[in-house]
């Protein structure tokens, strides 16, 4: 089903946003956000099943993954900015509400749009990861889940991180990433290639601060959450404590599977993203 989706472009600000699309222009519009460190291209599966449900299928390539969206230095990629870019897409696409979908990164821009932009939503679906309030109180009182987290150190270390993650052809990262499908792989790794593209997205972990995490509150979109219960970063105490940070209508879906849903689950994921959206 690739063969659905076009070469599109999001205009926000001084930022342009390659982006993906396929489904019906007339179509309620699905807004997909990918997680680090892959690319838009990790949406491939998914979005022609929301396409062929009648929906108008978005997946952009976020800040620093996009050639037209790669500023410098750590400050331009704090989640304010990320977020903000998300409420610029919602407006480019010309439409008052999206239903949004967020994995890993993208879960994390996707849970604050959602607590402070609500209006902008019709629906939330998280996809690996918990509410950022649930993260943080789960790895304040679980040794497992702090655990889970101290691959970020290393991502935090500015230049040190980059060596390593790219040195050999890229094989620390292919081990972190696993069993994904080599072509896939093969795009988020030609992104990461480009010039500043490294640094970029590695300043989300470098911009990011667990407090920032702490003020969001309760999030009033009815929100669907996605985890794989063999997930690397996110253990069951984050994962079910998510619905105390949910006052809306919510659902949790659990899945036999690990980190990378929308790559080895693209059916379980798109039903629970369409189950949430019709209701």
């Amino acid at each position: 089903m690739a063969e659905m989706w076009r070469d599109d472009e999001l205009v926000v600000g001084k930022f342009t946003f390659d982006a993906l699309r396929c489904g019906p222009s007339d179509g309620e519009t699905i807004l997909l956000l990918h997680g680090w460190p892959e690319s838009n291209a990790q949406w491939s599966d998914v979005g022609p099943i929301l396409a062929e449900a009648g929906y108008d299928v978005v997946a952009p390539n976020l800040r620093g993954y996009a050639p037209g969206a790669r500023p410098e230095g750590v400050e331009a990629y704090g989640v304010e900015q990320l977020s903000g870019d998300v409420v610029g897409m919602i407006e480019a696409l010309g439409t008052e509400r999206v239903h949004l979908v967020g994995h890993d990164w993208g879960g994390i821009i996707g849970w604050f749009v959602a607590g402070e932009h609500p209006e902008l939503l019709t629906t939330y679906t998280a996809v690996s990861t918990p509410h950022p309030q649930a993260v943080v109180r789960a790895t304040m009182a679980d040794p497992e889940q702090h655990e889970k987290l101290q691959y970020i150190n290393l991502l935090r270390q500015e230049g040190v991180a980059e060596e390593k993650l790219a040195a050999d052809d890229w094989a620390y990262l292919r081990r972190m990433i696993g069993n994904l499908d080599g072509a896939r792989l093969d795009e988020h790794l030609r992104l990461l290639g480009q010039s500043g593209a490294l640094t970029a997205v590695l300043n989300y972990y470098r911009a990011y601060r667990p407090e920032t995490g702490l003020a969001l509150g309760p999030i009033p979109v009815p929100t669907t959450y996605v985890w794989g219960n063999t997930d690397v970063a996110f253990g069951r105490r984050a994962a079910e404590g998510t619905a105390d940070f949910v006052e809306a209508p919510y659902t949790f879906v659990e899945l036999d599977e690990g980190h990378w849903i929308s790559d080895l689950q693209p059916e379980p994921l798109a039903d629970a993203i369409l189950a949430r959206v019709r209701e």
